[in-house]
């Protein structure tokens, strides 16, 4: 009797322990191409999880970006993801580049940080504006991406689509080195603002930001309640000396609706609770804040994010 109790408590205690190898949390944050924000702030965000929650995995991959990462979290290949708040609503409602597709099983954590539209020619290209793109040889970034849907829209807010152009899909990185070798006249990258790969540009061929302001800007706005504007300061890239008006959006952090309340508060806690280490590790962070984390957000809050949110006082 004894003998079977004693077996019976070592297959319990192989079990708990079992339990506790598996308790372990291996998960996966989609980002964007590696000359680009979200990949090294994803990166930034896995470190601060890692460090401060025990039993925490969490690595940071690159992707095409928010369509693609929307679309990894519903498939369950990706428990979080940065994303544009405007690409993210067109998933989660089915509209727009999503039309047809109601993407499920995503919900919001909270926004980040402002991402500019970035439109940037070549010296010897001619564009002072938007308008003056028609026949040009521009990049709306990669196919499907958010920067394309972004290019769209800016460029009818001129009377502009993408038959008046040569149009090309490239990555940050390829627009950059297509400008830099007289392949392509000018580009539009939606980042956080400086990107790397127009930092790049700026130092080795130059080049110029077009503007995107007055009545065109207002149609934008109007039209996409998503857009903010915004300034890109003088000398944020060599050679650009004055402020240049453009339109934002904002990055957001998604999650699977899949996670369990707890781990999704806990996760929600220590971000937010040590971005210091964020803006660091990364000069974005220093553009985030758990006050405005839980604006521009059109898709619902995950039940964890929520719960820390009210618990700080920022939702009521």
């Amino acid at each position: 009797m004894k003998k079977g109790l004693f077996l019976a408590g070592i297959v319990a205690l192989s079990a708990l322990c079992f339990g506790c190898s598996e308790s372990k949390k291996d998960f996966i944050i989609a980002t964007g191409g590696v000359s680009g924000t979200y990949y090294p702030f994803g990166g930034a965000i896995a470190n601060i999880w890692n460090t401060k929650i025990e039993n925490m995995n969490v690595t940071a991959q690159a992707t095409g970006a928010s369509a693609e990462n929307l679309r990894l979290i519903s498939k369950g290949e990706a428990e979080f993801a940065t994303v544009q708040n405007d690409v993210m609503d067109y998933a989660y409602n089915g509209t727009d580049m999503f039309a047809g597709e109601k993407v499920g099983n995503i919900m919001t954590i909270g926004t980040l940080y402002p991402e500019v539209v970035q439109i940037a020619v070549s010296k010897d290209s001619g564009i002072k504006s938007v308008a003056d793109f028609k026949g040009k040889r521009i990049s709306v970034g990669d196919a499907g991406s958010g920067v394309e849907f972004n290019a769209k829209q800016i460029m009818q807010g001129y009377g502009l689509t993408f038959d008046d152009i040569k149009k090309s899909n490239l990555s940050f990185k390829e627009s950059a080195e297509a400008i830099q070798n007289g392949t392509l006249d000018g580009c539009f990258i939606t980042a956080g603002v400086p990107n790397a790969a127009l930092q790049e540009l700026a130092f080795t061929a130059g080049l110029l930001l077009v503007p995107v302001d007055g009545a065109a800007a207002d149609k934008i706005c109007d039209t996409y309640g998503y857009y903010t504007k915004t300034v890109i300061p003088a000398g944020t890239y060599k050679g650009t000396d004055v402020d240049t008006a453009a339109l934002a959006i904002k990055a957001t952090l998604a999650v699977s609706a899949k996670l369990d309340e707890e781990t999704v508060y806990q996760m929600t806690k220590v971000l937010f609770e040590n971005l210091d280490e964020l803006g660091t590790a990364h000069a974005k962070g220093k553009e985030v804040s758990a006050q405005s984390a839980v604006t521009g957000v059109s898709v619902p809050f995950h039940p964890g994010a929520l719960k820390y949110f009210k618990e700080i006082g920022v939702i009521k």
